[in-house]
């Protein structure tokens, strides 16, 4: 049964209706209010100067990249009735960052003022740096607050070798406190006492932090937080993505490689683009920058877009037709949907230029569309010069994207219900809003203001059919290195049309496959056009598995053999009447535990405990390190054409080799290479040899009767048979690269733990069965942790404090494996 703990948080938490609905809007779009935020907002009133610029300027503040920094980024964000705003406090001499939160209800404006200040480029605070923007995100499950910097990969900079992060949240229940209580103390004070931290609670993998940029924070229905990051460099970069269930973040998860031309592709790429959660789903989109020297190119190329079944972003991932792919994706063509840059005619190198007016959107009913700018930047082609506005959209149910240059362009793209919004500034600087039918090219100004102030720049958000819009006002006259900024309301007019009686099967997809052993997701919408829906069931081979009566409609289902299941699910509304899905297929597959070819993994030394580490250069033997929380930790098996032979692959760097005696001294030390799979040199591939008895594996050189071992110095090399004691045995764990976490909002009660009696008055006993646990946690369902103890037992008995109230608690334990168990307690 899906946990009442689950059931009872998503109640809490969701601000937007679960699934789709139909939306109509008439013309009558109106400036709700216009609230001013401040009039000091951070600006670079000066020149634009070299990146080299050490030079203080005496007449203004200068800058790199651009002049305006507030708002800039993922800096509005609207919870409940309250609207949250980050900026930097100016002049040139203050800098200060700034939240302020603007209470719709009471019209009350309340800012903290933190202690730290923007630094400016690499640590020059007197010249400007907009990548420097301040993401806000709140918390769905405990209503906390997070600002998480934009440091540009400033963990390479010798000014940031300790502050290559700023990362401040607060307590729970902060977002929406009363207005005189929203103070800095609600925020978690850090060890430098200036609110910024240097990493994720739950998230220890420092080199990754520090190369950190463009951060996004998103939410998915289920209440959790989601954040989102490019790591690495413009032409070698990935996206990845953290999640915050409410107790603490759970990352980092790769959406695709660096270093792609070790792996599937033929080059390095980065990207420029975002991830979102839209219509139910976890979605990629961006351009490539692809490190090809010669094609016609200068910077960005093609649209790429993918999206996730898995409301996780863990599994299930898919291009635009269904066919799914693995994550790390490395072979960006996979998810290509169309190429703007052939709709200009040169071919010659480096003039193809596409790198502004680039976004896109999916609307709730699932119409696909991006828009973007194609600049022909050569002398002598047909289209020489021109610049030509792109907009590539898929209506729901077509197979193909449509592409049209019939379209005026666009920084930006919205959505909100089944319409697509281009929201922006005219060229006097006030607000309009045009808007489309999602799936078509038909835009029509719905709003322009034509008198009032006249602003520089703005960013939106979008909430309930209302548009927020986040201004810096233009003002010519003024040359300060302050600005001021405003809010406006704008009333979109979008109304609900009525629902149809509808049952949709989100989760599974039809022909799916699972490993056996796995947790699969059963997620359904219903709507009833009267009444309500009473119940939803989910029915396997015929036969009703679970029903669920509370919106979101969801099942976690372990399926207790392999073979092929058939699989719908039946919506009830009052009165009895019901409805159902169609019926699909899909398929539990046995799992070969000998098999490593199809997962990423931690090899964890049975002897010691710690983990293979690769050592991230060539020729320097392999490392071993106490946990396995970083890619470096990452391996994986690549099988050696059709021989019994595989290459161990580094997730971060190239395969390992076996050295010979020559190596050092007489030693035969396994070493890092940067050498791509699949290589069939003697001295690169491996014997794989597994032990069904204790699921354990030794890994031979080749096939000379050497295994890989760890020695109690931590050197690892190849010892000869008899290598018998538990130094030559490793563990295969799965990598959460690839392994989703079981976390609060995916709770079933864990066969491996017995609690009695539950629910509970006074107190109770945890029994564990096949584990050993080290360490229980006990959360209330916000997410505060009320009980922590150290355990050396199978069995605990535990009498209730009083911090202990009434409702549904998380039990958390974790095991001599580092593995993360949970059940659900419950206390009348």
């Amino acid at each position: 049964m899906l946990s009442i703990m689950k059931k009872n948080t998503i109640k809490i938490l969701l601000f937007f209706k679960l699934f789709v609905l139909s939306f109509v809007s008439n013309s009558q779009v109106t400036l709700e209010k216009e609230i001013k935020i401040t009039d000091l907002a951070m600006y670079f009133n000066g020149n634009r100067v070299p990146l080299g610029t050490t030079t203080n300027s005496t007449t203004g503040y200068d800058y790199v990249y651009g002049q305006a920094l507030t708002p800039h980024g993922d800096c509005i964000k609207v919870f409940g009735d309250f609207v949250f705003l980050t900026w930097y406090r100016g002049g040139k001499l203050d800098r200060h960052v700034m939240l302020t939160r603007y209470n719709t209800k009471t019209g009350i404006l309340k800012t903290i003022e933190f202690p730290h200040q923007h630094t400016g480029y690499n640590g020059r605070w007197w010249i400007g740096e907009t990548h420097n923007t301040i993401s806000v995100g709140i918390a769905p499950k405990n209503g906390t607050i997070h600002m998480l910097y934009d440091m540009h990969r400033n963990g390479n900079v010798t000014e940031f070798a300790n502050d290559y992060l700023r990362y401040s949240y607060t307590v729970p229940n902060a977002a929406t406190v009363p207005d005189e209580e929203f103070t800095i103390n609600l925020f978690v004070q850090s060890t430098n006492n200036n609110y910024k931290h240097l990493s994720f609670p739950g998230i220890n993998d420092v080199n990754t932090t520090k190369l950190l940029t463009y951060p996004d924070f998103f939410t998915n229905e289920q209440g959790d937080l989601f954040m989102k990051n490019r790591f690495g460099y413009s032409e070698n970069g990935k996206f990845l993505f953290a999640k915050y269930d409410g107790t603490g973040w759970v990352g980092y998860t790769d959406f695709n490689r660096s270093n792609a031309s070790s792996f599937e592709s033929a080059y390095n790429w980065g990207l420029y683009g975002d991830i979102k959660y839209l219509n139910g789903k976890i979605r990629v989109g961006f351009q490539q920058r692809a490190n090809i020297k010669t094609d016609k190119y200068i910077y960005q190329n093609g649209f790429y877009y993918a999206y996730s079944d898995d409301p996780n972003g863990l599994t299930q991932w898919k291009n635009h037709e269904g066919t799914g792919f693995s994550r790390p994706i490395s072979n960006s063509n996979l998810i290509k949907i169309s190429e703007p840059g052939d709709l200009v005619a040169t071919t010659e190198r480096d003039k193809v230029h596409m790198v502004s007016g680039f976004d896109w959107t999916v609307t709730d009913k699932g119409d696909i569309h991006f828009i973007g700018k194609v600049k022909d930047n050569s002398t002598t082609s047909s289209t020489a010069g021109q610049t030509k506005n792109v907009h590539t959209y898929k209506p729901v149910g077509a197979t193909e994207f449509i592409t049209t240059t019939d379209f005026t362009g666009a920084e930006t793209l919205y959505t909100f219900g089944n319409y697509i919004y281009i929201i922006g500034l005219n060229s006097s600087g006030r607000p309009f809003v045009e808007r489309a039918e999602g799936g078509t090219n038909s835009f029509t100004r719905i709003y322009e203001a034509t008198s009032g102030k006249r602003f520089r720049k703005g960013q939106v958000y979008i909430s309930e059919g209302k548009l927020y819009y986040y201004l810096l006002e233009n003002n010519p006259t003024d040359a300060d290195d302050t600005q001021p900024t405003y809010l406006q309301i704008i009333d979109l007019n979008v109304v609900e049309t009525p629902k149809a009686f509808a049952i949709n099967l989100i989760s599974p997809s039809d022909n799916q496959s699972f490993r056996e052993g796995e947790n699969i997701q059963l997620v359904a919408s219903a709507t009833a056009d009267e009444g309500e829906i009473t119940k939803v069931e989910f029915i396997i081979d015929d036969v009703v598995l679970q029903e669920d009566t509370t919106q979101p409609y969801i099942y976690e289902w372990t399926p207790s053999a392999i073979g092929i299941y058939k699989v719908k699910a039946k919506a009830y509304k009052t009165g009895g009447t019901f409805i159902s899905t169609s019926e699909i297929t899909i398929e539990v597959k046995k799992i070969d535990k000998s098999d490593l070819t199809t997962d990423v993994y931690k090899l964890q030394n049975v002897g010691t405990g710690k983990f293979l580490k690769d050592a991230g250069s060539s020729a320097l033997p392999v490392l071993i390190t106490e946990t396995g929380d970083d890619e470096t930790t990452n391996w994986e098996f690549k099988k050696v054409g059709e021989t019994n032979l595989y290459n161990i692959v580094s997730n971060s760097n190239g395969i390992i080799r076996a050295t010979g005696s020559a190596f050092t001294a007489g030693a035969f030390l396994v070493v890092s290479t940067t050498k791509s799979p699949t290589a069939t040199d003697t001295d690169k591939v491996w014997t794989i040899h597994y032990n069904e008895t204790d699921d354990t594996f030794r890994f031979e050189a080749g096939t000379n009767g050497r295994f890989l071992y760890q020695d109690i110095n931590n050197s690892v090399y190849t010892k000869p048979e008899p290598a018998t004691d538990d130094r030559s045995k490793w563990k295969a764990i799965q990598s959460n690269i690839s392994e989703p976490l079981r976390t609060p909002s995916e709770i079933l009660i864990n066969s491996s733990i017995k609690i009695f009696p539950n629910p509970v008055k006074d107190k109770f006993t945890i029994e564990f069965n096949k584990m050993n646990p080290t360490e229980i946690k006990i959360y209330t369902i916000l997410g505060k942790l009320i009980y922590e103890q150290k355990i050396t037992s199978s069995k605990l008995e535990i009498n209730l404090p009083t911090k202990f109230t009434t409702g549904v608690h998380l039990l958390k334990v974790i095991n001599n494996n580092n593995k993360i168990h949970y059940s659900k307690l419950i206390i009348e």
